[in-house]
């Protein structure tokens, strides 16, 4: 029997190579004659969306732009940003980037519109709204947040909020694989496994939501992500492998936009906001060690799902030992890519961990997705066998 289910996805999606450039066409039922412009000095630095901004300015458009967006940003720049969007009389937001932007773009077009208490839409479902129009527009491959419900803020010095609610889904995404060339190889390799952890984490989650099309989703993300994902670090001119890359990570943004994200991404949240490590790597990081903890009770599961992403595993008759494999393979996937494997590597040390460990107990809302239930005691363990 098929247990009911809900499953929310952005109202409209664009894949196409040089798809930035037609947003005056593709966006036309919703800019307005004053778009607002959410991105960060990178992309600024680079150009990159030089095309998404001479089509808004072909358009006769009156664009705004706000480019100081941060990785894991805090309260403040939201804030900063809500009150230049209103200042421009913003009509919509078009969000332009990696995830941070995309996080800050969704609130902007939230609280620019609804004038509503950040404090009070924090949590699941807590946003009131209405919202400007949204348009997302990804340039990694590893967030998935052009499809997905959430914005994740840090509070204070350290602490990740999330606000959860369909309001947050854009009318447009636009996936276009020639912003994501020659992306770093680094960067590459770890937003591709933030991606991998997106399907890994919605297969498995023990969310109500948990559903079938997600599970769909996830495999295809899977597939596609370990097909191609070397080949996008080795060769960052690969228009294929990119645009795979990025069609994988939607999927995967797809699947746990609807069926959530569990341990490892409590566990890494910590390493972001206390080292400042990119949530990619942090997710990277922890992985192995997340899978190695749930494989007692969910070895079934996550053998089902390592063959789309390494296929020879299909030859591992054994569930367990199936399981057990999946794990090593991404462990050696990200050496093999170049990124760190130890928290040690990054300065990180047996002092740090008691802090870590309570910091990812505050993830209530994703630990109680995790197929096996998580203590503070575990979650030391675990970040003891990563350092």
């Amino acid at each position: 029997m098929i247990e009911p289910f809900t499953f929310n996805t952005s109202q409209r999606i664009v894949f196409e190579n040089g798809a930035a450039g037609k947003l005056d066409q593709t966006a036309g039922f919703c800019l307005g004659s004053r778009p607002f412009l959410v991105t960060d000095p990178g992309i600024v630095a680079l150009g990159l969306h030089a095309q998404a901004l001479d089509a808004l300015t072909r358009a006769d458009l009156d664009v705004g732009e706000f480019s100081d967006v941060v990785p894991d940003p805090p309260r403040a720049l939201v804030e900063k940003a809500v009150e230049a969007a209103k200042s421009h009389g913003a009509t919509s937001v078009v969000g332009f980037g990696g995830g941070s932007s995309l996080d800050v773009a969704k609130l902007v077009a939230l609280l620019a519109q609804s004038n509503e208490d950040l404090d009070e839409a924090w949590g699941i479902d807590n946003a009131k709204g209405p919202r400007l129009p949204l348009i997302l527009i990804p340039t990694t491959a590893g967030t998935g947040s052009e499809v997905t419900p959430i914005s994740i803020i840090t509070v204070g010095e350290e602490e990740k909020r999330g606000v959860v609610s369909p309001l947050l889904l854009p009318d447009l995404a636009v996936l276009d694989p020639l912003l994501t060339l020659g992306l770093p190889a680094a960067v590459t390799a770890a937003t591709g496994i933030d991606a991998m952890v997106h399907a890994i984490e919605a297969y498995a989650s023990r969310s109500a939501n948990n559903n079938p099309v997600s599970r769909m989703l996830a495999l295809e993300a899977l597939r596609l992500l370990g097909a191609n994902i070397e080949t996008a670090v080795s060769t960052p001119q690969d228009e294929d492998a990119r645009g795979s890359m990025l069609l994988g990570s939607m999927f995967a943004g797809m699947a746990f936009a609807n069926s959530p994200v569990a341990a490892v991404h409590a566990l890494a949240y910590p390493l972001g906001g206390t080292f400042h490590i990119a949530h990619g790597l942090s997710n990277a990081l922890v992985l192995p060690h997340v899978l190695r903890f749930n494989n007692s009770v969910a070895s079934a599961t996550y053998a089902e799902i390592a063959p789309s992403l390494f296929p020879e595993l299909s030859q591992v008759k054994s569930p367990q030992a199936r399981a057990d494999a999946f794990a090593e393979k991404l462990a050696e996937l990200a050496s093999k890519l170049g990124l760190q494997t130890r928290l040690s590597e990054l300065g990180i040390g047996a002092q740090d961990v008691p802090k870590l460990a309570r910091d990812a107990m505050k993830q209530t809302r994703l630990l109680v997705n995790n197929p096996r239930e998580m203590t503070e005691a575990d979650a030391l363990e675990i970040y003891r066998s990563a350092l």
